[in-house]
């Protein structure tokens, strides 16, 4: 399919969160659906808002701007939650608002600067240009803890 010099497409899903804008690998996402009120549970991290029922599937619910350590805003009626899924689990992401999909090439992608005192705290896998805004790639892995990584 890729011929010399051209690589694969790739399509993200543009968002934002604390007047930031990032994006997700669309492949990641199951769905996008308006913001609903969730259930907080115990012991949970502060970044975790709680579960809804999601057509009657537990959902946990992640308040990306608190585990982005940006400020987290009052819910509204704008809010959205999308909803990813990373080693076979399903979860929510609430952010601000959904902006637009997009598709780019690898070669669009820059690796970020090293900048984080802790790797382990870098949830930005790449940088992109779209219309000179530039927007930053999540990864998903880093941002979206596994179960044995939460019982740690």
């Amino acid at each position: 399919m890729s011929e010399h010099g051209q690589t694969s497409d790739l399509e993200l899903l543009t968002f934002r969160v604390a007047d930031q804008e990032y994006s997700l690998d669309i492949m990641s996402v199951r769905e996008i659906r308006g913001w609903t009120r969730t259930t907080p549970m115990p012991h949970a991290p502060d970044y975790m808002r709680g579960v809804i029922n999601l057509r009657g599937t537990v959902l946990p619910v992640m308040d990306l701007a608190r585990r982005l350590n940006l400020p987290s805003q009052e819910t509204n009626d704008r809010n959205v939650i999308i909803v990813v899924k990373m080693n076979g689990t399903l979860t929510g992401l609430l952010v601000d608002a959904v902006s637009d999909i997009v598709a780019i090439t690898e070669d669009d992608l820059q690796i970020p600067p090293d900048i984080s005192s802790d790797p382990q705290l870098s949830v930005v896998r790449a940088l992109t240009v779209i219309d000179d805004r530039m927007i930053r790639v999540l990864d998903l892995a880093a941002v979206v803890p596994s179960r044995s990584d939460e019982a740690a």
